[in-house]
C-alpha cells in the first residue's frame, strides 16, 4: 500500500510557478517550434494556401521531393563513445572563405511572397550566423538592395540563363559591381517543371483576386495587409509579370544552354563559378571541366523533373569524380541539422538550404528566419557531441551510411 497525504501549498506553489510570456506575439510562437517541421506547421497556418503550397510543394507527383526526405530518413549515423566534446566546432570553409557552419541560404524566387521582408530578411539573417546567402534572379529584392540592407554578408547571385543574353549579361555585371562574390548558375531548369499544386491553385505572380483568394483572404488576413500596404509584389530583374511562375518559366528560361555557356561565364566572372543543378558525376566533371569551381548536387528541390536521381544517394560517385578539383555541394530535402551533418560525412562541402528558412519566414519573417538558423546551428551541433566528434573537419564516410 502506498502511504498518501494532502501536498503542502509550498510544493504546490513550486509546480504553479506562471512563465511570463516571452516578446510578442510572434516571439511566444517562434518560441513553440522546437524543429523545423514545427515552423512548416506555423507557416500552413498562417499563410495563404497558394503561397504555402508554392514553397511546400514539387513537380509532377512529388516523388523526387518524397524521396529526397525519405533518403535523409534512411541515413544511419555509427557514433564513437567516451569522446571529449565539451566542445565542438560546427564551421567550415565554403569557396574559400570561413563559414560559421557548412550551410548557405540557398537562393528562392518571389520571397517577398512569403512575407513582406524576403530577401533583406533572409540576408540579414544570413549576415548574423556567418553563412552565405545567394539571390535569385526570381528575387523579388534588387542586387543593390540586397547589398545595402546586409552589406557584411557573403553575396552570391543565383543566374538563370535567360533566351535575351544580354539581359543575363547585365545581371552579372551588376552583380559584381555590388560585391557579389559567387556567381550560382543553374543548369536543370531549361523549362519549368510541372507544379501541378500551382496550376491547382489558380497561383500567379502576383496573386489575382478570384473568389477563391477573396475568401482566403478572410482566413489570413494579416498576410493580405502585408501584401497590399507594402511595395508592390514584383521581379527585382524583370519586367511586371501578370501570369503562372511556369508560363514565366517557358518565356524567358534559355533552353538551348550548353557547355558553352558555362565556358563563356567562366571567362567573364572573375569571382567563384557554382553550378546547380547538377545530378550525375558525368555532369559533375563536365562542367568542372567548363571551369566551374564548386557543383551543387541538386534536383532543385524536387520541383523540375519528377523522378529525378536522389541528391544524397548521388553525392558519393560526384564526390568521387570530382571532388579533389572543386567543392561539392548539396541541396535537396534538408529539413534537420543532422542532416547537414550527414552530407558532410558522405563527401559535401556543405549544404544549401531554401524550404527551411521560408518555412521560418512565413511563420514569423525575419524572426521567423532566424529560428530556423538557430535551430539547425543546434541540430549540427548536438549531433556531432552525439557521434563523438568535435567539429565538422572530423566526420568521414565510415561515420554514416545508408540503410537499404
Amino acid at each position: 500500500m502506498v502511504e498518501r497525504r494532502l501536498p503542502r501549498w509550498s510544493q504546490l506553489r513550486e509546480l504553479a510557478r506562471p512563465r511570463g510570456p516571452a516578446g510578442d506575439a510572434t516571439d511566444r510562437r517562434l518560441a513553440r517550434a522546437a524543429s523545423i517541421g514545427d515552423l512548416r506547421e506555423i507557416a500552413r497556418r498562417r499563410a495563404p494556401r497558394a503561397v504555402f503550397d508554392y514553397t511546400d510543394g514539387a513537380a509532377g507527383a512529388e516523388l523526387s521531393l518524397r524521396r529526397s526526405r525519405e533518403a535523409f530518413q534512411r541515413v544511419e549515423f555509427r557514433p564513437s563513445v567516451l569522446r571529449d566534446v565539451s566542445v565542438v566546432d560546427s564551421s567550415t570553409v565554403l569557396l574559400g572563405r570561413p563559414s560559421a557552419l557548412p550551410l548557405a541560404f540557398a537562393p528562392t524566387g518571389f520571397t517577398r511572397l512569403m512575407h513582406a521582408e524576403g530577401e533583406t530578411a533572409v540576408g540579414r539573417v544570413a549576415e548574423r550566423v556567418g553563412i552565405p546567402h545567394a539571390l535569385s534572379t526570381m528575387g523579388t529584392t534588387t542586387i543593390e538592395a540586397l547589398a545595402a540592407a546586409a552589406p557584411g554578408v557573403r553575396r552570391w547571385f543565383q543566374l538563370y540563363l535567360w533566351r535575351d543574353r544580354e539581359a543575363s549579361a547585365a545581371l552579372v555585371e551588376r552583380a559584381g559591381a555590388a560585391g557579389y562574390e559567387a556567381l550560382v548558375l543553374t543548369v536543370d531548369t531549361p523549362v519549368a517543371g510541372p507544379r501541378l499544386r500551382d496550376v491547382r491553385n489558380g497561383f500567379t505572380i502576383p496573386p489575382t483576386l478570384t473568389p477563391r483568394t477573396v475568401a482566403n483572404a478572410a482566413v489570413h488576413p494579416r498576410w493580405w495587409i502585408d501584401l497590399l500596404t507594402t511595395e508592390p509584389l514584383e521581379f527585382a530583374s524583370l519586367r511586371s509579370w501578370g501570369g503562372t511562375v511556369a508560363e514565366l518559366a517557358d518565356r524567358v528560361f534559355e533552353p538551348a544552354a550548353t557547355l558553352d555557356d558555362v565556358r563563356a561565364l567562366r571567362e567573364t566572372w572573375s569571382g567563384a563559378l557554382v553550378v546547380k543543378g547538377v545530378q550525375t558525376a558525368e555532369d559533375a566533371r563536365a562542367v568542372v571541366d567548363a571551369g566551374a569551381d564548386a557543383v551543387v548536387v541538386s534536383n532543385h528541390g524536387g520541383r523540375q523533373l519528377d523522378r529525378a536521381p536522389t541528391p544524397l544517394e548521388e553525392l558519393p560517385a560526384v564526390v568521387r569524380a570530382v571532388g579533389d578539383r572543386a567543392e561539392v555541394l548539396l541541396d535537396g530535402g534538408i529539413l534537420d541539422g543532422a542532416d547537414v551533418v550527414a552530407a558532410v560525412a558522405l563527401g559535401a562541402r556543405g549544404c544549401l538550404v531554401g524550404r527551411a528558412y521560408l518555412y521560418g519566414l512565413m511563420a514569423g519573417g525575419e524572426r521567423g528566419v532566424q529560428r530556423a538558423a538557430d535551430i539547425l546551428a543546434r541540430e549540427m551541433a548536438r549531433t556531432l557531441q552525439l557521434l563523438g566528434v568535435t567539429s565538422m573537419a572530423e566526420l568521414t564516410p565510415d561515420r554514416v551510411r545508408l540503410r537499404a
